[in-house]
């Protein structure tokens, strides 16, 4: 985004977070580089005006299998961005607004990101990739009435400079539910077969990177011409998925522990980027290992919000947790591990029994004398009970799942734990969520207050690098080990 004219400069200057404001502005042009920055005079609702940055552009709309261009106008506050944008349509003459629950007479756009706006969990992009997914479902503006024309309700088809060019929008036209998995073996496979089987496909593109250890698969699966499945070695091929689903590994025994967490972000370097952009309202399920590092790794890369970065996480143990309980215990609760995934994990119980009501009410249940006990001995009976590639494979179509479907079910997933139960540092651990189309909203908590720290076991040294890592591999220390990853993850 180009910030250098003069007239901006000023501007900024006036900005009360300016460094932090420039660097949400520049997240934004890498998922929207067509909305360009501008200056102007805003007038308030009190005739007062001042002097502002505003944000001027087109959104691209789908409606009824065709795409449009919807111009819209954002005034950025002095304050911003701890502060939300000011929202507003710009019709033409020959547009009309349509007054809905997301729009006023005056234009001035109204959506749930914009009332709960929190930065830094907030940002202009994801904003936009909210805005357009309520207009798809309720159209903002329509076409004036005219002789010919007796539905003033229809979306501006007959304006055709606002239609995006057919061949610059030819890789948007996709199945409604795509879905990618990036890395080949094992993992890779038994992530496409499994989500074949579980989720509801109409697409799978499946593209082995040549940089991942984890190779093989792909000509099977052309030799065998698998149904829905596409194999590409081009990473155009997987624009617009819903849900990308990243496998590959760097892992070699012929190398140290940090020197393969080493390799796996520069492999992320070069795919985790462009991916986000052909495919910048996707939900990224990391699943290269360590899983809690790589996925913080794919956040800070693909510049996307962290409720569409996550990693596979605990699910696998927190599927296999509540099922123990509830058949041989018969608890009849959703269990979930939370934490890193590795020996220190830890077991909570949901605070209601199944089949339960709306996820709103779901809360992890208050720590007591009678619940350790059940959680003691379902974990005692998942020892020895390995994860193999076909049952991380399966977890992972069940994750897609939820996703591709909106279910809002809770999963026990990596994400961005910070401001979760006090946790103050930017961590990314498995925590329970709730996962739907738009990502993953973070459980509420309630229990977890005395002696949190202690149970997530988290410890101060590697939460000052903003990373977890909490054993020790090639006789390196967890600092050390935890440093070279913190170095090298931007």
């Amino acid at each position: 985004m180009d910030l250098s004219p003069e007239a901006i400069q000023k501007i900024l200057s006036r900005y009360k977070f300016r460094d932090v404001a420039i660097e949400d502005l520049q997240k934004l042009h890498r998922i929207h580089p067509e909305i360009k920055p501008a200056t102007g005079t805003y007038t308030f609702s009190d005739g007062t005006q001042k002097d502002l940055m505003k944000l001027v552009g087109n959104i691209p709309v789908k409606y009824e299998g065709c795409f449009y261009n919807l111009p819209i106008l954002l005034w950025l506050m002095d304050s911003f961005p701890f502060t939300p944008p000011i929202c507003l349509l710009r019709p033409t003459s020959s547009m009309v607004i349509r007054v809905g629950k997301h729009v006023d007479a005056k234009g001035r756009i109204y959506l749930p990101g914009l009332s709960n706006w929190d930065h830094p969990k907030s940002s202009v992009a994801d904003l936009l990739g909210e805005m357009i997914s309520k207009f798809e479902e309720e159209p903002p503006l329509g076409t004036k009435p005219t002789e010919d024309s007796e539905d003033p309700n229809k979306l501006l088809a007959f304006v055709s400079n606002l239609k995006i060019n057919e061949g610059v929008l030819q890789h948007r036209i996709s199945p409604i539910n795509k879905v990618t998995v990036i890395g080949g073996g094992d993992l890779g496979m038994a992530s496409v077969m499994s989500i074949l089987t579980k989720a509801t496909v109409d697409k799978l593109v499946f593209v082995d990177v040549a940089e991942s250890s984890t190779k093989g698969g792909s000509m099977d699966l052309e030799i065998f011409r698998v149904p829905k499945v596409e194999v590409s070695k081009d990473l155009t091929s997987t624009a617009d998925s819903k849900v990308i689903v990243v496998t590959a590994n760097a892992w070699s025994n012929e190398q140290s522990y940090a020197s393969v967490v080493q390799t796996n972000i520069d492999m992320y370097r070069s795919i985790i980027p462009g991916l986000a952009q052909l495919s910048p309202n996707a939900v990224f399920l990391i699943a290269s290992q360590p899983v809690d590092i790589m996925t913080q790794v794919a956040w800070r890369q693909s510049g996307l919000p962290p409720s569409r970065v996550i990693g596979a996480g605990c699910n696998l143990d927190s599927e296999r947790l509540s099922h123990v309980l509830d058949i041989r215990i018969n608890t009849s609760k959703q269990a979930w591990v939370i934490g890193e995934l590795s020996d220190n994990k830890v077991p909570v119980l949901s605070n209601i029994r199944l089949p339960r009501p709306s996820h709103q009410h779901l809360e992890i249940a208050p720590r007591s004398k009678s619940a350790k006990p059940l959680l003691d001995s379902g974990f005692e009976m998942l020892k020895g009970h390995s994860q193999r590639s076909w049952s991380v494979g399966l977890s992972i179509a069940d994750i897609s799942h939820s996703i591709l479907l909106d279910q809002k079910k809770a999963h026990s997933v990596s994400t961005l734990a910070q401001g979760w139960g006090g946790i103050s540092e930017e961590v990314f651990l498995s925590i329970p969520c709730i996962l739907g189309a738009s990502g993953s909203t973070r459980l509420a908590v309630t229990s977890l207050i005395d002696g949190r720290e202690k149970d997530l076991h988290l410890r101060k040294d590697a939460m000052e690098v903003q990373q977890v890592l909490l054993y020790q591999r090639d006789k390196l220390h967890t600092f050390d080990v935890v440093k070279v990853v913190a170095a090298t993850v931007n």
